[in-house]
């Protein structure tokens, strides 16, 4: 019998398998029986295939990206965005000087926002990137908080004088950390009846001479409405009338920043109001690049006090720098350029319209189940927000969500903050590369579990709806 492979190098009698057994073999450099140490590093190094092999077995757990409807960040794109991002991972952002074309596509980013938005004079806007719209909206905070303290230099620090921040319950997270890292009062309009954001008036109300600032969300993270910006610049303008307070407002457009300049182009958001002293938006959401890139543009060199930005030059130049940040790959700011040469004003317009058509539907369908309410229909951002029918009793929002698990989708169940507490809704983001198609497996595998969960053996009762914090 000959030998399954035999080398020319090989002596008489030797023989080699062609199959490795890869996972049957108890050399821990070479196979995969014995696992190498979780808490502490192993003692000896590990073939790149396989610790390669370890990691990608260990992910596997993860959910499907293309499934979670629970995340705004862009879970795909097109292959050349990936090779490009490649390209330029090995690049550090804040070296300007050794990678001046990486500044300069971010500088050009700028502009491009700085037109989207309509800033007075495009040339003159400054902005930059960041790592998402966390550190940006932290920049525009710490931004209003200066020009704050400079106003008021003649009381400030004192403990009459302690600067606030007004918006409403409905912020992400992060606002409540800005305020909580840099000693601000967080001042939140709370939620009211169908009303789930800020209301104009009673955000004016707030606003006194420690007032930094307003911000309104062009889309809410709790349902997707937008916020009435150019009516609470108009509540400001009245506030100045009547009081002399001149309260500038921040636009948190994390997501509609990217959607209502293509979708909603009459609608007056950004720097056509003179109000507004600043915006950001996360190119990994609705900007279409992957996780990891924000930005955030001031309407003007005088919004941004010159104390705050730094310069640097022992990395080789003069570099301003304003961020949080330092070290970062240029590779999402890369792929944002990228994007916005791909598709330009109509192809963006083309892909929002297509994730908005899609929420619509998808939205549609589910009320048409008969078991759900619609708080919102995607009709602003591509983004619903439902709950169930006050006639269901057998089963509520944490339910679906968990037996949606079961089948793979990620779909977020959670109760809504101050005011309105009772009520449990769960949230379906739609996002480029969530397809109709998509959105049909999506309904089916619902209405598949609805019989399930009416015939649940245990009923909905009163303890319960006080454990999940849901009530009809």
């Amino acid at each position: 019998m000959s030998p399954l492979h035999q080398s020319p190098s090989e002596k008489p009698g030797e023989r080699t398998l062609a199959v490795n057994p890869f996972y049957g073999e108890a050399n821990p450099t070479a196979g995969m029986t014995d696992a190498p140490p979780k808490h502490r590093l192993p003692d000896n190094p590990l073939s790149p295939t396989t610790a390669y092999q370890l990691v990608h077995d260990e992910l596997m757990l993860d959910g499907n990206s293309r499934l979670n409807l629970a995340t705004f960040v862009t879970t795909w794109m097109e292959p050349q965005a990936g090779v490009l991002m490649a390209e330029c991972r090995d690049k550090n952002m804040i070296d300007k000087d050794e990678y001046p074309r990486t500044a300069e596509l971010e500088r050009r980013c700028v502009a491009m926002l700085a037109d989207l938005w309509n800033a007075p004079d495009p040339s003159a806007a400054v902005g930059c990137s960041t790592t998402g719209s966390s550190e940006a909206c932290m920049l525009a905070g710490m931004a209003l908080k200066r020009r704050w303290m400079k106003k008021n230099a003649d009381r400030y620090p004192s403990p009459e004088a302690r600067p606030n921040l007004v918006m409403g319950v409905n912020v992400q997270v992060c606002w409540e950390k800005f305020c909580n890292f840099w000693e601000i009062e967080a001042r939140q309009v709370p939620m009211e009846g169908d009303r789930f954001h800020l209301d104009p008036a009673a955000a004016a109300e707030l606003c006194d001479e420690n007032t930094i600032g307003v911000v309104g969300i062009l889309g809410s993270t709790f349902d997707g409405s937008y916020e009435p910006i150019a009516e609470l610049c108009a509540a400001l303008d009245d506030l100045q009338a009547r009081t002399g307070l001149d309260v500038p407002v921040h636009v948190d457009g994390a997501s509609g920043a990217m959607v209502a300049p293509f979708l909603d182009p009459d609608l007056v958001w950004d720097f056509r109001l003179p109000r507004v002293a600043s915006v950001n938006t996360s190119g990994h959401k609705y900007g279409l690049v992957y996780p990891g890139v924000g930005w955030v543009l001031w309407r003007s060199a005088d919004a941004l006090p010159d104390e705050l930005v730094f310069h640097v030059n022992y990395l080789g130049g003069d570099m301003p720098t304003f961020a949080l940040n330092f070290s970062r790959p240029g590779a999402q700011v890369v792929a944002q350029y990228y994007t916005f040469l791909r598709l330009g004003r109509e192809g963006y317009r083309a892909v929002q319209q297509a994730t908005r058509d899609v929420a619509r539907g998808l939205a549609e369908r589910i009320e048409a189940l008969g078991d759900f309410q619609l708080l919102t229909r995607g009709d602003e951002l591509p983004v619903f927000a439902f709950t169930t029918a006050p006639d269901v009793k057998a089963y509520d929002v944490f339910d679906v969500s968990r037996r949606l698990r079961e089948r793979g989708w990620l779909v977020p169940a959670y109760t809504f903050p101050a005011h309105r507490e009772d009520l449990a809704v769960l949230r379906v983001v739609c996002r480029n590369g969530f397809s109709s198609d998509l959105g049909e497996l999506f309904v089916q595998d619902l209405n598949q579990l609805l019989p399930e969960l009416r015939c649940q053996p245990h009923p909905f009762t009163r303890d319960r709806a006080s454990a999940t914090g849901f009530h009809h």
